[in-house]
């Protein structure tokens, strides 16, 4: 396909941006743009998968109840509410398959991006200090579409281990507030998780405070006890080891 020519008169393309972590919001140009719920579903589905889909795929799955001439102009009709949003292109579409258009920035894919590059790349180097912001929240949690669940899934503990694998390398570096707030952010998402309360506790004994690192384990080890019947790990024990008036194995119930 040619180029567009270079002309004075020429505008940019306007910057779209999908948000679909904590809620869904589209926008072009910074202006949030209105989709109706079917048209917001259709771009999210198409949002999970980067490589495309078939339009028949599409139309079973978002339509399961329809018949399949229904189904299918369900979906037409929903991707030309997406396509008239003025000049700008959203959707890449030809007679069998779909895919959101790769100029389209969708936070997901972005923090997805950066939770790999942590776990890949040299251990001192620095996290960008603007996309941990993006592993706060999970993907459309008010939704409930079935095939939302799997990927729903995925991306939490992806961001659980992206939250916590932050903390321990601010925690390295001295920053101790950054180390705390990126593991608390891990114990709200999920409040019994033993190695985001481990990194909350190795934070507090960094910066010296081993009153608030016992006082932490116990209420752990209560709510731990209280909830599921269970006792903190060896490794959470040892890691109080010096500071514990009792040995690290494991205390009779």
């Amino acid at each position: 396909m040619p180029s567009e020519p270079h002309s004075p008169l020429a505008q940019p393309r306007p910057a779209a941006s999908l948000k679909i972590l904590g809620h869904f919001d589209l926008r072009i140009d910074r202006h949030s743009v209105y989709l109706p719920p079917a048209a917001q579903r259709l771009l999210v589905y198409l949002a999970l998968h980067a490589h495309g889909v078939p339009r028949e795929r599409a139309a079973e799955l978002l339509w399961p109840d329809l018949p399949h001439a229904r189904a299918g102009a369900s979906l037409r009709s929903a991707l030309w509410r997406i396509c008239r949003r003025g000049d700008q292109r959203l959707v890449d579409l030809d007679a069998a398959r779909l895919a959101v258009c790769e100029h389209v920035d969708v936070d997901l894919h972005a923090a997805t991006r950066y939770a790999a590059a942590l776990a890949n790349g040299p251990a001192d180097e620095a996290p960008d200090a603007e996309v941990p912001a993006l592993l706060c929240e999970d993907l459309l949690p008010g939704w409930y579409d079935d095939w939302l669940t799997d990927t729903r899934e995925h991306f939490h503990q992806t961001r659980l281990h992206a939250l916590e694998a932050t903390s321990r390398h601010h925690r390295r570096h001295g920053r101790m507030w950054a180390a705390m707030t990126y593991a608390m952010t891990a114990v709200e998402a999920e409040p019994l998780r033993e190695s985001a309360h481990r990194e909350i506790t190795a934070t507090h004994l960094a910066e010296g405070n081993t009153a608030e690192a016992l006082r932490h384990f116990e209420s752990y080890r209560r709510r731990l006890r209280s909830e599921l019947g269970l006792c903190p790990s060896t490794d959470y024990r040892r890691l109080l080891a010096p500071y514990l008036s009792r040995p690290t194995e494991a205390r009779r119930q």
